[in-house]
């Protein structure tokens, strides 16, 4: 890979679920579906598990400081094991229901996940999501050819990046008492 992005390795899990959870801080869906009883720590421990799975299974791509990150998972990555199931059960505590119940649009069969995209509060501004996300999208490219990408945001200002990309708004869903999830494509034909 030609570029400032390269794979994230095992031993980076926690220092780049470190940077996500400073990233995700303030992010509506964290916000709502983690308990606010050690936010911080429950946060951190949720990344590193949910990264922990897409090295394992799909992408994950970090800048060499680590403070940029995005996770791709495709179609055919299992769910995650039991033990790890079972720790992100108790990570959501009495949220489990409400993340339980909120039903968001299925992504066309096939497609990758854009499950995460991060970038430390310290260095936004700097084009690294942009940059990071292209880089992603170009590996998937060469990984699965004519892959379509999914994802879902529930931060507002984050369809105008994606809009950038090539992703289209799929479907906007209000969840009850929650946060305004959007689902957004971008189609191997949508690519620039």
């Amino acid at each position: 890979m030609d570029s400032p992005f390269r794979r994230c390795t095992e031993d980076e899990i926690v220092q780049a679920a470190a940077a996500l959870a400073a990233a995700f801080d303030d992010y509506p869906w964290t916000r709502w579906t983690v308990p606010k009883d050690e936010y911080p720590r429950r946060l951190e421990e949720l990344q590193a598990i949910y990264l922990a799975h897409a090295v394992d299974h799909g992408l994950v791509l970090v800048d060499e400081g680590v403070r940029a990150v995005i996770a791709f998972v495709p179609p055919s990555a299992p769910e995650p094991g039991s033990a790890a199931l079972g720790r992100i059960v108790a990570l959501h505590g009495d949220r489990l229901d409400a993340v339980a119940g909120a039903a968001t649009p299925s992504p066309p069969t096939g497609a990758w996940e854009l499950a995460t995209l991060g970038v430390h509060p310290d260095h936004r501004g700097e084009g690294l999501g942009s940059r990071i996300t292209t880089a992603g999208l170009d590996v998937v490219a060469e990984l699965d050819p004519g892959a379509s990408v999914a994802l879902e945001t529930s931060d507002e200002r984050n369809v105008r990046l994606y809009e950038r990309l090539g992703f289209r708004l799929t479907a906007t869903t209000p969840i009850d008492r929650g946060p305004t999830v959007y689902s957004m494509l971008r189609a191997a034909a949508d690519a620039h």
